[in-house]
């Protein structure tokens, strides 16, 4: 039997039913991506006037980081190829991350910096603008998913590209604070849109009283075949008549 799109569990396009052996490990991923994506980018946003992301050096290693790559590998044991993939990567990017930005632990900002303060700046955009294509590759596999699994994809793939770019386009060693702003709230609209995904996949009978909608493509296969059903009644309805 095969199951349609589903981003709850981290599935783009038609699955198999996975074996009960293991727990749906989508919703976990999802969760640590989203609350270190969160936290980012209402740095990123200037909320409280935060300026330093160090803060998000804890959560980029303990849950972004770690969490979210051990999610990756039990995707891989449950088969499923999209969510082993996406979700080890964007583990492994926030690992790096809390490499790149560990205080005084791996001397990478200020070794860039010793020379000119644009080293980094415009090393961390070439950076940021090699997770945009990466992430766009994932977006073209989410076309024939849901709303919501797309929705991710699509803001996510624009909160890294204002963030490259705003590094990239930085003067005197300082990213261009607009474009930073912009990546925030693209960043913030993906970690809302992860969360929703990991509801959608943990809330069911047992536990909740409604279903979270997450709106197939009218061109997905789930699309379709509704759209098959609704002709198929009208036409019988016709007959009837």
């Amino acid at each position: 039997m095969r199951l349609p799109a589903f981003g709850g569990e981290f599935q783009p396009g038609l699955y198999r039913a996975p074996k009960k052996d293991f727990a749906n490990p989508a919703p976990l991923g999802l969760s640590a991506f989203a609350l270190t994506t969160f936290v980012l980018s209402l740095i990123n946003m200037k909320t409280c006037d935060i300026a330093e992301p160090n803060i998000v050096v804890a959560l980029a290693y303990g849950y972004g980081g770690l969490v979210q790559l051990l999610a990756g590998m039990w995707e891989m044991a449950v088969g499923n190829t999209f969510g082993a993939t996406a979700l080890s990567s964007y583990g492994g990017f926030w690992l790096s991350f809390a490499i790149v930005l560990t205080p005084g632990g791996f001397n990478i900002v200020s070794t860039l910096e010793e020379s000119d303060p644009a080293q980094f700046t415009n090393s961390f955009g070439l950076y940021l603008m090699g997770w945009f294509i990466f992430t766009f590759i994932l977006l073209m596999c989410t076309l024939r998913s849901t709303v919501a699994f797309f929705f991710l994809f699509f803001t996510l793939d624009l909160a890294f590209l204002m963030l490259g770019i705003g590094y990239l386009k930085g003067t005197g060693g300082h990213p261009q604070p607009k474009l930073i702003t912009a990546g925030g709230a693209f960043g913030i609209l993906a970690a809302f849109a992860a969360w929703y995904n990991a509801l959608a996949g943990i809330a069911d009978s047992s536990n909740s009283f409604f279903v979270i909608p997450v709106a197939h493509f009218p061109w997905s296969d789930k699309g379709r075949e509704r759209r098959n059903k609704v002709d198929n009644s009208a036409a019988r309805a016709d007959q009837a008549v």
